[in-house]
């Protein structure tokens, strides 16, 4: 497995990533990448996202880089509380673009049923990318996710929710946070080496 390219999982949030979304274009981009599919993107239920999930890294006996968006950050959370000590071990790292904070008020009632959101510390490196006007989380509570996780915080200046509303659909700079996670891994590898 040491030698097995890195397979890229693309794990949208809540409605799917569109043709123009970035996380499509980075599919597209990525070697070695797919996509997580839901049965029900309009109409989420935790549960179901997480065994998606967990069915995709599965999949293949590869290592794994996640890029996750929104719902799909929360999603990964809760996965990585309950996955297989073997499915977690495939995970290398995961890159948290748009955290979206499930137990805010006001928040949509299709993503209830993912609250409470799980305060646990990730098992593998993270990236949190996150905006100071994203109208899914607070910058206090983007913070403080990234904090439970254990993850890095990226956080951006007037980017909305990072997606096509926001005017964000190639994203090559978000290629940047996805490098910087890359070089961690790297670093660690060599220490362990």
């Amino acid at each position: 497995m040491h030698n097995a390219p890195i397979r890229y999982l693309i794990v949208p949030g809540w409605q799917g990533s569109p043709d123009e979304h970035w996380q499509t274009h980075w599919q597209n981009s990525l070697p070695n990448s797919e996509r997580v599919r839901q049965a029900d993107w309009h109409h989420p239920r935790c549960a179901d996202w997480v065994g998606e999930l967990q069915r995709a890294v599965a999949a293949e006996d590869s290592p794994v880089i996640l890029i996750a968006h929104s719902l799909g950050c929360i999603t990964v959370a809760h996965w990585a509380r309950l996955a297989p000590l073997e499915s977690l071990r495939q995970v290398h790292g995961a890159l948290l673009v748009a955290p979206a904070d499930v137990e805010r008020p006001g928040c949509p009632p299709a993503l209830r049923n993912f609250a409470p959101i799980p305060t646990d510390l990730l098992p593998f490196p993270a990236q949190v990318v996150s905006s100071d006007n994203d109208p899914a989380v607070s910058t206090r509570r983007a913070m403080q996710m990234a904090s439970d996780w254990g993850a890095e915080l990226g956080l951006l200046n007037q980017a909305g929710h990072i997606n096509v509303k926001s005017g964000h659909t190639r994203w090559e700079q978000g290629f940047a946070y996805l490098y910087r996670l890359q070089n961690r891994l790297e670093q660690q590898a060599r220490r362990r080496a």
